[in-house]
């Protein structure tokens, strides 16, 4: 039986997680038992409950109680549901909230890139990818075309910031993915070195004169492959690049020199994609 709470008060403590505190103090790595991150929406939250995510804690519109979010109410069991109007609810978390529903889950504990990765034939390594929106684009395209998982660079953005999350439309559910060490020291020699050690090949995507092209059938015909993607703007660091088997780009027409790593992840995720 859910707990619906009205809310009175919006500096009450119990609403800190909506609201007040930072994605870094969400994410809590020194204590990661205790992690949270927020999903938004009805359907993003369906996925995360399909994917056994726990719920700690919904905030929603009134009028949602009995509206889209009443399914997800009553998936959640017993856990509080806070609930006022949408200006109030603005106010407390400072933008109006998409389909006006939010949930606070708790993180759940990575696999390590060996358990991930023992029967996967195609992977994504995301390098210093710092923009949530190409994080969460980028986990939507390897759900939908079949990538077996994604490993994320210490230095890159967390794929459960909310923003990541919502772009994802949930995906980020459905795609196994954990990090690639823990510190940036960790990553490309040792990070390269597993995945070597684990069977795979690895292809840079990169803009380089000595690039193969994207449809080099070579690619396809490996039996493990690792599709390595940069940063925004500066792409892969020289080691990486210099550090895997291949260097692959994209051809491209009008002299137009690339792709955002998005729109690149899914041209690549689809013409690499296992045969």
């Amino acid at each position: 039986m859910p707990h619906i709470m009205e809310i009175t008060d919006i500096s009450a403590p119990e609403l800190d997680v909506f609201a007040r505190l930072t994605e870094a103090q969400l994410r809590s790595r020194q204590e990661p038992e205790k992690g949270i991150f927020i999903a938004e929406s009805p359907k993003v939250i369906g996925r995360a409950l399909d994917a056994g995510y726990e719920p700690v804690s919904l905030l929603m519109e009134r009028r949602q109680i009995e509206g889209q979010a009443r399914d997800i109410i009553a998936r959640c069991g017993e856990v509080p549901v806070y609930t006022a109007g949408r200006a109030l609810l603005a106010g407390l978390t400072g933008y109006e909230l998409t389909r006006g529903v939010l949930c606070a889950m708790r993180r759940p504990e990575l696999p390590s890139v060996e358990e991930l990765c023992a029967h996967a034939r195609r992977v994504a390594v995301l390098e210093g990818i710092v923009d949530s929106t190409n994080i969460g684009a980028i986990f939507r395209s390897a759900a939908a075309l079949n990538m077996d998982a994604v490993l994320v660079t210490p230095s890159c953005s967390d794929p459960l910031y909310r923003r990541a999350v919502r772009v994802s439309m949930g995906t980020v559910f459905q795609v196994p993915w954990t990090r690639i060490g823990n510190e940036v020291s960790d990553w490309p020699g040792q990070g390269l070195r597993r995945l070597r050690r684990l069977g795979f090949k690895t292809a840079a995507m990169a803009l380089s004169e000595t690039a193969i092209s994207i449809e080099e059938p070579a690619l396809c015909g490996e039996e493990r492959l690792a599709i390595v993607l940069g940063t925004e703007g500066d792409g892969l660091a020289d080691g990486t690049i210099a550090g895997c088997d291949y260097t692959v780009r994209i051809p491209m027409a009008h002299h137009v020199d690339s792709l955002n790593v998005a729109a690149a992840s899914a041209v690549a995720f689809w013409q690499l994609r296992a045969r």
